[in-house]
Formats: structure tokens, sequence, C-alpha cells
């Protein structure tokens, strides 16, 4: 018999563009077609970071103290303590941030932090306010749509469009009537962005920091892909962290997603909720992904490992991506993001006859994974057309099943317009 849910329960248990997405992948995982995946965010398999892993597990196993933190014991509710010690030290000296371990949790995976934090700061508040999350800049990341624990939860703003030469564009905050009121819990933008490959320039994050700062709000900043780890940056973009900044890393897009670890960079305050929060949901956070990355951490190898080799994997990945587009799309009108990080890249079909959602359906039946643009736009409360023009693809999987990707998504495209 079918039980009645909790509207909490039907909140999160209800259809989201990320249970699509990843209904999509497991489907294409376990089945027997040979289908192109260029939807998810699963990382490619970089060369120098396999082989440190499988020396690091060999390792572990060897060392019963090691194997014991890992997989034995309860780490503190912020997170496996000789881990969060050595980033502090790492950031101090990398960055000059005035960190100490106190000022980083851990959680299980990014996705969870968000859940945390959003719904640390926006929702109902004792004075009887209802406090939203404003995303100064869509399109933004498709998981932060679904995790807020009640209605209108978000505001969301368009970005400026930038056209560039050689069938690009680019996206930048736009400033002109950006107010954060009363009604504003924080702030939060990717950088890069999920899922554009955007980059918000320094001056940009400047200006927005400090209207953070006047309203008295935080601004999270969602570095999943950027530096100092695990560095997939193809422009020049400076980190930057105070007490007013809740800066959040993970170990997923180094190489280490099913691991699950989020790392949350706060004030002393921020991270003491997040670790009565994860007294509350799950006692302790898992220790797996701390243990096998803490050397390096402590030996400042992360950060080699990204400029050397992470940047350059998916840098070469990314041109190779936008020539195969180039290339396949002739003949019909497209743009391009500029690529400026994340493993992703985000095409405008401007004019497109079908709206995006539509061409998703299309390209599945044709055994190719894209994202529908449409998902990306939470709290966008007026109409706008681009949002049912675009697609954000996936280039971090081998070049085989990428450029047959591709190839299929222009075919999609071009009998698109030849129904017109």
């Amino acid at each position: 018999m079918p039980f009645r849910y909790s509207r909490i329960g039907q909140r999160l248990t209800q259809s989201t563009g990320a249970l699509e997405l990843m209904d999509d992948l497991g489907s294409a995982m376990s089945g027997d077609r040979a289908v192109a995946m260029l939807g998810g965010g699963n990382p490619g398999k970089v060369p120098a970071v396999q082989r440190w892993l499988k020396l690091r597990l060999e390792q572990i196993a060897a060392s019963d103290a090691d194997l014991a933190r890992m997989i034995c014991n309860y780490a503190h509710p912020r997170g496996e303590v000789q881990f969060r010690r050595a980033l502090a030290k790492l950031l101090r000296s990398e960055l000059g941030w005035p960190v100490s371990a106190d000022n980083i949790a851990l959680t299980a995976g990014s996705q969870t932090a968000f859940f945390m934090l959003f719904n640390l700061f926006a929702g109902e508040h004792e004075d009887g306010r209802h406090r939203r999350m404003l995303l100064p800049v869509t399109p933004e990341y498709i998981g932060y749509a679904d995790v807020g624990l009640s209605d209108d939860f978000f505001t969301a703003r368009r970005p400026s469009i930038e056209l560039l030469p050689d069938d690009l564009f680019k996206y930048h905050l736009n400033f002109d009537g950006l107010e954060i009121g009363d009604d504003i819990a924080a702030v939060c933008v990717s950088r890069p962005t999920n899922p554009t490959g955007n980059v918000l320039t320094d001056g940009e994050m400047d200006a927005l920091d400090a209207r953070c700062r006047d309203a008295g709000v935080p601004l999270i900043v969602d570095n999943a892909y950027g530096a100092p780890f695990p560095n997939i940056l193809f422009v020049d973009a400076a980190p930057v962290w105070h007490d007013n900044i809740v800066f959040c890393m993970s170990l997923s897009k180094l190489g280490l997603p099913s691991v699950r670890t989020g790392i949350v960079v706060a004030n002393e305050d921020v991270v003491e909720a997040l670790s009565r929060m994860t007294a509350v949901m799950s006692l302790a956070v898992g220790s797996v992904g701390p243990v096998i990355a803490q050397p390096l951490i402590e030996s400042g190898e992360i950060l080699e490992l990204g400029r050397q080799h992470i940047g350059p994997f998916y840098a070469q990945k990314a041109a190779r991506a936008v020539e195969l587009l180039r290339r396949e799309l002739r003949g019909v009108p497209f743009r391009i993001h500029k690529p400026e990080g994340a493993i992703f890249l985000w095409l405008w079909l401007e004019g497109l006859p079908s709206t995006s959602a539509e061409l998703y359906a299309a390209l599945k039946r044709d055994d190719v994974l894209v994202l529908s643009g449409h998902h990306f736009f939470p709290g966008l409360a007026d109409s706008w057309s681009h949002r049912d023009e675009c697609l954000r693809i996936s280039y971090a999987q081998d070049d085989e099943t990428v450029e047959r990707g591709i190839r299929g998504l222009a075919r999609a495209i071009k009998r698109a317009h030849a129904r017109r």
C-alpha cells in the first residue's frame, strides 16, 4: 500500500533535473548499448592521478594506522583532524589565508555541503521573515535547484552576454540593478561555473564580495573546479577568502568522485554549525577521501598535479571538443561559451526550432546523453528564450566517446533545422 509522505518528503522525492541526469547515467552504465555519455559530471581518468591513487592505496593497505583511520574509526564531526590541519597549513603557505583546522569542515560531498549551507542561511527566520538565496549569475549549477526545504527559496538574475569572435560568447555578472536587500540570506556563485565553464573575473568577485559585506550576508563560492586544486582553470583567477566568504572545495574533480568528500572553509561559527548538523545527520563524515589525499596535501604535490597534469589534461580536451563542434555544426547557427575552466562546454543554439529539452529527448533515443540547459536557471522568474536554447556537454570522457557524441549531437541539431 502507498504511504503518505510529509511535505519535506514530497519535496525531496520529486522529479528533478539532477535525478533525471543520474537515472539516465545509471541506466546507460548498466545497459549493453554504447551510449555517448556527455551529460554527467564524472571527471576523466588523468593518468598521473590514476598512478598516484594506485600507489597510495597500496601504502594504506600496508599501514595498520592508516587503515584504521580510513575505515575503522569515527572521525570528528568536522572531519578527519589530520587532513584538516594539513589543508589549513597548505592554504596558509600557498594563499596566505589566516586559517586553522577550526576554519575547515568536511562534508559527505559538495552536494551535502550546499544542502546544509543553503538551509542554514535561507528559509524562515525567527523574526518571521522569509529569506532567499541569491544566484547573481545564471545559468548556474543544477544541483542547487532542489536543495531548499521551503518554497520560493531562490532568486536569480540574468547575466550580460558578450559576443566574441570565432563563434564564442561569455557571460558577465550584470551589476545594473543588483540589490542585496533584507530578503536575501546569502549569495552563491560557482567559479569556474558548472555548467558553462565561465570564470567570474577577479574584479567581478571583488565587487560582489564588497556588496555582500555591505549587506551583512555571506558570499558562498563553489570552487569545485578551481584553484588551488584541482585547478581546472584556463584563465587567471585568484581565490579569495575572509570571514565573510564560505569557500567550498571538493576531492571529486581531483579524480575521487565516489569518496564523497566536500570541503568548506569558513569562519568558526559556520564551521561549528556544520559540525552540529553533521552530528545530527550522520554522526561523522567518512574518512576514506581525507586519508587517501592527505599525503598530497602535506607535500604540496596536489598543487603540482593540478598545474602540470589535471589542468593541461582538460585544456587539451576542451580545445579538441570546441574544434569538433565547429566542424560538425558548420551550416547551422551556434555559439560556444568561452571555455575558461571546469569540464563542460555550454552550447547556445540561438533560434533552435525545438526546445533544448526536446532535443535532449531526441538525443537520448540516439544514445547520446547531454543535459538540457533549462535545468540550470533556478530562481529566474522571468521568461527568457535563451534557457531553452542551450545544452551542457561534458568533454571529460575518452576522445572516441566525445567525438561520437558530438557527431550525433550535430546530426540531431541539423535534423531539427531541416524540419522547420
